[in-house]
């Protein structure tokens, strides 16, 4: 499988367009949600779990209580932003509405 190659500044932010909620920050891919409750965000991050797996590709997940804070970039293209962290920001855009996520 070839090595991830990182996306310019202009491709990133063309994709984040695509993509509200979703911005870049100290070289992460980053979203943050809020729930109702501390349950509907811990079954997210469940749900996540289970994307990242199928994908074979992780970010950094922290749980709140009632929040959750996603940091992704692609640490075999040198920490950079490549397609792999839009494709599995497009995965977890998704579902977060079934988890009641804004």
């Amino acid at each position: 499988m070839p090595q991830p190659e990182p996306l310019s500044d202009q491709d990133i932010a063309a994709r984040l367009g695509e993509l509200p909620g979703w911005s870049v920050s100290e070289g992460l891919l980053r979203r943050g949600y809020h729930f109702a409750g501390h349950f509907p965000a811990a079954a997210m991050v469940i749900h996540i779990a289970q994307i990242q797996e199928e994908l074979g590709h992780h970010a950094d997940l922290t749980l709140g209580y009632n929040r959750l804070a996603i940091a992704v970039n692609t640490h075999s293209a040198g920490d950079r932003i490549t397609a792999l962290d839009f494709g599995l920001a497009h995965r977890i855009e998704a579902v977060a509405a079934a988890h009641g996520a804004d």
